[in-house]
């Protein structure tokens, strides 16, 4: 339990760190999506090999397609996420993108037959108002009405990507993860043919942060996260998930000297705790 705590633990740092690494690659966003699903499909799929795992995706046919439709979601999740990154920074584009779990919850009774509890209730309200925070924060920055409109759209992608993984309930860790990769980077592949070609010339000195991205970024934080979250109580991994997005906002307002208004942390506590109160049950 130990063990597997820290590594999911490490594996959100890691992903919280995801928008400071592309910060240093001096390519549009799509062509760093484009990279960082390559690299890091091929990293996952090299670790899935050597790990000697049996591959149960085509037992379950049905469980399968929603796994492809779930990578599908990933790859356009990646794509408005880091164009979100350049247009409203990374602190706000992720904010915005962890929105997406409170819309799965709240579709939770019509998808899932999920009771809405008044724990839910409350938490949606608490970061309804954050949203308009944080918005309110950027309109004041003058950031774009593009930049934050990619941010609600990956808040929407991201809540399609759980939607068809909670369908493929029996593919799962590792193999999960590696399919999910795969099927994202041919999603952004034919999104790079149609917009420029597959071949992308990389300057000399973005090539560290580019293998950082695809090996460490997606490959290792990968493995780690998904290698773990099977073997945690699924309440330990809803309430500690909500580590990414915060480390991201800290991160970015740290080495990126992205400024924090009082909108802003008003914003970020609503919604980040908005959240985290949702996931909570009873009294505890």
């Amino acid at each position: 339990m130990n063990q597997h705590f820290w590594k999911y633990i490490a594996g959100l740092l890691i992903f919280g760190s995801n928008g400071i690494v592309a910060s240093h690659i001096a390519l549009n966003s799509y062509e760093i999506v484009y990279l960082r699903s390559g690299i890091g499909g091929l990293a996952l799929m090299l670790f899935f090999l050597l790990m000697r795992q049996g591959c149960k995706a085509l037992q379950y046919k049905k469980e399968f397609i929603f796994l492809v439709l779930a990578g599908a979601a990933m790859g356009f999740n990646w794509l408005f996420l880091y164009e979100g990154y350049q247009e409203i920074g990374v602190g706000t584009a992720t904010l915005m993108c962890y929105c997406g779990p409170v819309i799965v919850m709240a579709l939770g009774p019509v998808l899932f037959q999920e009771k809405l509890t008044r724990n839910k209730c409350l938490g949606f309200l608490a970061v309804f108002l954050g949203i308009l925070c944080i918005n309110g924060q950027a309109f004041h920055e003058g950031k774009t009405l593009w930049g934050l409109f990619c941010g609600a759209m990956a808040a929407v992608t991201y809540a399609v990507l759980v939607i068809f993984n909670k369908k493929a309930e029996h593919i799962t860790g590792l193999e999960n993860s590696m399919f999910q990769t795969i099927c994202s980077f041919l999603v952004v592949a034919v999104f790079m043919l149609h917009q420029q070609g597959l071949i992308i010339q990389i300057p000399q000195g973005d090539w560290l942060p580019v293998l950082l991205l695809g090996l460490v970024n997606t490959g290792l934080g990968c493995y780690l996260y998904f290698s773990a979250i099977s073997r945690l109580p699924v309440q330990t991994v809803a309430i500690c998930g909500y580590l990414e997005p915060l480390s991201a906002v800290l991160l970015s307002a740290v080495l990126l000297s992205e400024g924090m208004g009082v909108l802003q942390i008003l914003g970020t506590v609503l919604i980040l705790g908005g959240a985290m109160f949702a996931e909570m049950r009873g009294k505890h």
